[in-house]
């Protein structure tokens, strides 16, 4: 069985995208630091990534417009837009939840839950999520996207590994169930 694994960044104070879905501010205390906070060896134990479309859109136009830079893996673009799959992309309508239970049982590394919000917190509700790869990133964005904003039942995570590099503190939680 494969892990679930929510690797993201967010603001000190909880948002993972300022008001109109900014993302600039996502940096550490010097924007042109060559280190990457552990994701060039994160990325080698997924196979599979799962996002939303506005996450999809960003990535797409404004991080890389031109090359989809998740070619290697198997991709999962949650919308209810009418959108033909790609070679490198499928767009389904599935549930967040009944798609993860499905890729969860087959073949592959582990499964990588990129973004957006509205798509963390059905996995969250469901506590389906294996993982949790939480960058802090030094800044207080003071509005947008919190990356926790629905209610839910309190459950236990265990603390694996904290990592500090460029300002930020990466954090890595698993889930506390037995």
């Amino acid at each position: 069985m494969r892990n679930v694994i929510l690797y993201i960044a967010m603001s000190l104070d909880g948002y993972i995208a300022g008001p109109d879905g900014d993302i600039s501010w996502l940096e550490g205390d010097t924007p042109d630091f060559a280190g990457d906070c552990g994701y060039s060896e994160f990325i080698k134990t997924i196979s599979t990534v799962i996002m939303g479309y506005k996450t999809y859109e960003q990535i797409a136009c404004q991080l890389f417009p031109g090359a989809w830079p998740y070619s290697d893996l198997e991709s999962y673009v949650i919308t209810h837009r009418d959108i033909k799959d790609t070679d490198k992309i499928k767009f389904v309508s599935e549930p967040p939840v009944s798609l993860v239970e499905k890729l969860k049982f087959t073949e592959g590394r582990d499964i990588w839950i990129c973004g957006g919000a509205s798509i963390i917190q059905p996995l969250l509700q469901a506590q389906i999520i294996d993982e949790y790869h939480i960058t802090i990133i030094p800044r207080l964005v003071g509005g947008g996207i919190r990356l926790f904003y629905a209610e839910h039942d309190i459950f236990k995570l265990r603390l694996y590994s904290i990592y500090e590099e460029n300002g930020m503190v990466s954090l890595v939680y698993k889930n506390g169930r037995p």
